[in-house]
């Protein structure tokens, strides 16, 4: 007989807002602080020469305008979610989105490299507290199956909106006014976020700080994720091989290691292990990873693929992008509930796993001399089934988190998006140089090498999800009833 979840008399279940309306204006906020969040991570990449130029950057120092952000959000996903479950996940939601406000506030005004840097990892530490509990909140608000899954589409539009709407908008904002904009726009989203969620989110007093003081732990998990997600994003500059990039790996796996070692012993464990005891759960997980991988590197390289081969500019190739957050909303907020209602989430996963297959096996023909037409959209219509697989997995990540450990679970999830992202454009983009480098020293053309490298890529993704489909389909299948 399964053990049944009791709550700590401390910790009562949170106060929901009454009625349906505040239920979803309580989604709205969560949704437009998570828009926020994204549109920042890729409005950025947008403005990097702007800002190369009027800071003087060097070309390794400018990569960081992006890593200190990743480095900070990435590795405090997890600590995040789970002290959002102890001192409340509401206190978390608006003490991350106060700090990443005033963080972009200070990245808008910075007149140097130090400043912008500090600016941007305080920026990623204000996201991870506020993304780790976002999708907690969520399914503690929302709990008709129907309803939830309506909502987590909802959740899930947003994340994709965030990264395409952040390419447009960073090229018009630099072109039109000067980078210092991408930062300032945060300002009046931020203040209208703080202002709604006081009284849309729900109250919820937490589990209190005793039930998960493990200080070694909190240090072992960001740190091992630190130096983790640091040698990640340092593999296509110095190789895996080398310290910096697989040693830095290395640590970090020994260090996580050695937190799940520590958890399974400590008296109050930072997280509990009985969140990883779902095999739908560790499932979900790991096909994140594989599906994001391959996502999120399709995201960058398209558009490198479109700036450096077929010579577009920045407004322009994120307006070419458009396409596949428009067909990622259309599923996501049409669709994807009403199938997973009829068919089930893992149903719903596998069949937008392989229309996300056939995305990336199209790129990897992509020619030279390409057309948008017949070589890129088609491409851009088939990532809809983006709009399948993001809700689904959301819903199967979060399918076995309780009261207790709703934060907990969000910040898991949350962790391995992040990881999947960054291995992703790690290793891809590396496989992608190497290829070009080779081929250049055997005299190709530029547009011709490069296009053989992002080939490679897209190739190598396409394998990616090959593989997220095969976890989906072992790992996720429904359990036996004897």
């Amino acid at each position: 007989m399964p053990a049944t979840s009791v709550l700590p008399a401390e910790a009562p279940a949170p106060a929901a807002p009454s009625g349906s309306r505040s239920r979803w204006l309580a989604l709205g906020v969560i949704a437009t602080g998570t828009l926020m969040i994204i549109l920042d991570g890729s409005i950025v990449t947008v403005a990097m020469p702007a800002i190369q130029n009027d800071l003087d950057f060097s070309p390794t120092g400018l990569s960081w305008v992006v890593n200190a952000y990743l480095i900070a959000f990435g590795s405090l996903l997890l600590l995040a979610g789970r002290l959002g479950d102890l001192v409340g996940r509401k206190r978390m939601f608006l003490t991350g989105t106060a700090v990443f406000t005033a963080a972009s506030l200070l990245a808008g005004v910075a007149t140097g490299p130090a400043v912008l840097l500090a600016a941007r990892f305080l920026q990623g530490v204000g996201s991870a507290m506020a993304a780790a509990v976002g999708l907690g909140i969520l399914v503690t608000l929302f709990t008709d199956p129907r309803e939830r899954a309506r909502a987590i589409g909802v959740f899930s539009f947003t994340g994709a909106a965030g990264a395409s709407i952040g390419q447009v908008l960073g090229g018009v904002l630099t072109d039109a006014l000067d980078w210092h904009w991408i930062f300032f726009i945060n300002l009046p989203i931020g203040a209208a976020v703080l202002a709604l969620a006081v009284p849309a989110l729900p109250a919820d007093r937490g589990l209190g700080l005793r039930a998960g003081a493990d200080a070694w732990g909190a240090l072992l998990i960001t740190g091992g994720l630190m130096a983790a997600i640091w040698g990640v994003v340092n593999i296509e500059a110095y190789g895996v091989s080398s310290v910096r990039g697989g040693g830095l790996i290395g640590i970090g796996l020994a260090l996580v290691a050695g937190f799940v070692v520590r958890q399974a012993r400590a008296r109050t464990p930072l997280m509990p292990l009985r969140v990883l005891r779902s095999r739908t759960v560790v499932g979900a997980n790991v096909t994140q990873i594989l599906t994001l991988a391959a996502m999120f590197a399709f995201q960058v390289l398209a558009a490198l693929y479109m700036q450096k081969v077929l010579g577009y500019g920045a407004a322009k190739t994120g307006l070419a992008m458009l396409p596949a957050a428009v067909a990622i909303g259309a599923v996501s907020l049409g669709v994807s509930a009403r199938l997973a209602a009829r068919f089930g989430e893992r149903r719903v996963l596998l069949a937008g796993l392989v229309l996300l297959a056939g995305a990336l096996g199209y790129l990897a023909r992509v020619p030279v001399q390409g057309s948008y037409v017949p070589d890129l959209l088609p491409v851009m219509l088939l990532v809809s089934g983006g709009g399948l697989v993001l809700p689904a997995l959301a819903g199967l990540g979060m399918s076995a988190a309780d009261e207790e450990d709703a934060g907990l679970a969000s910040g898991l999830f949350n962790t391995t998006q992040q990881i999947g992202m960054a291995l992703g454009v790690a290793v891809l983009s590396t496989l992608a140089a190497s290829r070009t480098n080779s081929l250049l020293g055997e005299g190709s053309s530029s547009a011709a090498a490069l296009t053989e490298g992002y080939r490679l890529a897209f190739g190598v993704g396409a394998g990616l999800i090959g593989a997220a489909f095969v976890v989906a389909l072992v790992v996720l299948r429904p359990a036996r009833i004897r």
